[in-house]
């Protein structure tokens, strides 16, 4: 018997590195119940993102969530950061095995 799977969201934020510290509480905020830093580089409109220092770094926040609060994360984050820091969001659905955890 296979485990029971249950959908949910995953927020992806691809953005500044320094944006770390200010957005973390807005994801608690806005009812995140977790999520997973790692770093990420790359190419896109405001050009190379190589990671060479903290300037040029960008990350990647991971959040498992409900509908409810990927839209309410996604709506932040468009109010508050996209006309001023470079940011990419995206949004899947995605089945998990543990759905209490987010």
């Amino acid at each position: 018997m296979s485990p029971a799977v249950t959908l949910r969201k995953l927020v992806t934020i691809v953005c500044e590195a320094d944006m770390e510290s200010a957005l973390l509480p807005e994801l608690a905020r806005v009812g995140a119940r977790g999520y997973t830093i790692t770093e990420a580089r790359g190419q896109g409109a405001r050009g190379v993102r190589d990671g060479a220092w903290r300037a040029s770094s960008n990350i990647r926040i991971e959040v498992l969530c409900d509908a409810q609060v990927a839209d309410a994360l996604v709506d932040m984050l468009q109010a508050r950061y996209y006309a001023d820091f470079g940011m990419v969001v995206f949004v899947a659905d995605v089945a998990v095995l543990r759905p209490a955890k987010f």
